[in-house]
């Protein structure tokens, strides 16, 4: 493109000549003046994503208009285990929506300590198995050491990838992120992989902090709205079924596969 411009521009005065090259020139992306906040394409193979310069909280990766955020590290795993965690997000509101059954297989992606992965296991019971998910293997260490102290026996840590679940195909009736979709590095890769291990009409359910609610006191990359989490989840396919609106805090946002 940029030669047959030049090309054109050979044909015409020498003012039109510079007006046009400078007008190459800053729409060529290795060579544009333009500021350096500006998303450039993700070298490489993969074009879904675009790279930006990090805000405080992300990783200069944006996917489908979203700056995708820092992960929490295995250092900051006592968050997790907060004290006022049941009272703030209410889990026990969330477990009854989810309509879980004995003997079902559940993913919990992203499980880091296994806060929920033990109260998902208890709601399958012994018949049913939860495949507990994460990609830190100081996390997964934790999530078994819990697992261990509390006698669950029905579940299976899996260390993934940053692109990949590493679940077998169609073995998971329902898939849950509680507050780990916006962290994801990969959140196209992880959801083709979470889709791949759903059983025809199985669910995935996005849990994230409330992005429309300004009260809610969490930084804004690690909040995420329901219009964006139905955007990014019906572009790979999924029928959104419900919004559970009983909880606090968080949006609870349940797709299905077709």
């Amino acid at each position: 493109m940029l030669r047959i411009r030049l090309h054109n521009c050979l044909a015409s005065n020498t003012y039109r000549l510079l007006s046009i090259l400078l007008t190459c020139l800053s729409a060529c992306p290795l060579l544009s003046t333009a500021s350096s906040d500006a998303a450039t394409p993700v070298a490489g193979a993969d074009r879904r994503y675009e790279r930006v310069v990090p805000s405080a909280d992300g990783i200069g990766k944006r996917y489908m208009g979203r700056e995708i955020a820092g992960v929490m590290g295995w250092q900051g795993a006592q968050w997790l285990e907060r004290e006022s965690r049941a009272s703030e997000e209410r889990p026990e509101l969330l477990l009854r929506e989810l309509e879980l059954a004995p003997g079902m297989t559940v993913a919990d992606i992203g499980a880091g300590t296994g806060y929920y992965t033990w109260q998902l296991a208890k709601q399958v019971g012994s018949g049913g198995r939860v495949y507990a998910v994460d990609v830190q293997p100081e996390m997964i260490s934790m999530l078994d050491r819990q697992m261990e102290k509390r006698g669950v026996r029905n579940v299976v840590s899996v260390l993934a990838s940053e692109t990949n679940v590493k679940l077998p195909p169609a073995s998971v009736d329902l898939a849950i992120m509680v507050d780990v979709y916006h962290e994801l590095a990969y959140p196209s890769e992880v959801l083709d992989s979470i889709i791949k291990a759903l059983k025809p009409g199985g669910r995935v359910v996005f849990v994230e902090y409330r992005a429309e609610d300004p009260s809610v006191a969490i930084k804004p990359l690690h909040k995420m709205s329901e219009r964006q989490i139905r955007r990014e989840a019906t572009a790979h396919g999924l029928k959104w079924e419900r919004s559970i609106k009983s909880l606090p805090i968080q949006h609870a946002i349940v797709f299905r596969k077709p």
